[in-house]
């Protein structure tokens, strides 16, 4: 994934085709959690006919929400059919070698699993899975292996939130995954997960409300990875003589 796609945050748009002409000589996708990068990643999916690939996306979906999920086909169709950008991507990451072969199947691939309907609580057990090890909490599936989990979580750390995720990483100190549809997850690694979904979106495409409760709830918790705690005292029996 390091190698083939870039795990670096673009500091442009989720949709930016300006971040891929400027790392055109080393990682044009960038990372997974934009849209040049989501395209490239499930382009690399070992499946070799679309139908395989997509039942392997789902299924892993599935696993991570513990429930069968579902298209919301309606949202699909609109999609395709007003994708031109990601279309320009898609055929902008084929001249750079980055998508083999026909790009319009990694794009209806994106396309199709950005309309998987998920609820709120669907959010926080997926992301429960993570906090947790790559082990779904409920089902106690062993979805992804732990190396996987801390790579995901770095680089939902440095673009979880678009250009917007270093201050969301300076106020709040967890890692974050927003979706342009207002959902968000936020993980506590070895601890919990929160789900929020709210549309109204700012201008890097970032639930407004959702950030704004999952911050309140995480402050009053007090689970900031980056806080400056006292170091415990050592207990009489650690005690040196």
């Amino acid at each position: 994934m390091e190698d083939r796609i870039g795990v670096n945050a673009t500091g442009q748009a989720f949709n930016s085709i300006i971040a891929i002409e400027q790392n055109k000589a080393s990682h044009p996708a960038m990372n997974p959690l934009v849209n040049a990068g989501a395209m490239s990643t499930v382009a690399l999916l070992p499946e070799r006919d679309p139908g395989s690939k997509w039942e392997n996306l789902l299924g892993t979906y599935n696993a991570f929400a513990a429930r069968p999920l579902r298209v919301n086909e309606p949202v699909y169709q609109s999609e395709s059919e007003t994708n031109t950008r990601n279309r320009a991507i898609a055929t902008l990451l084929e001249s750079y070698e980055v998508i083999e072969g026909e790009p319009s199947t990694p794009l209806d691939l994106y396309t199709r699993q950005c309309s998987v309907n998920v609820s709120a609580k669907d959010l926080a057990v997926m992301g429960a899975t993570l906090a947790n090890g790559g082990m779904n909490p409920i089902s106690k599936q062993q979805v992804v292996k732990p190396e996987t989990v801390s790579h995901v979580l770095a680089v939902m750390a440095t673009a979880g939130l678009y250009e917007t995720t270093g201050a969301w990483l300076y106020r709040v100190g967890v890692p974050a995954k927003s979706g342009v549809g207002g959902g968000i997850v936020a993980i506590v690694p070895g601890k919990f997960a929160v789900g929020a979904f709210a549309p109204p979106l700012d201008e890097a495409g970032n639930s407004v409300r959702g950030q704004a409760a999952i911050t309140a709830l995480l402050d009053q918790l007090d689970v900031n990875l980056f806080a400056s705690r006292p170091l415990a005292s050592p207990t009489s029996d650690q005690a040196q003589p």
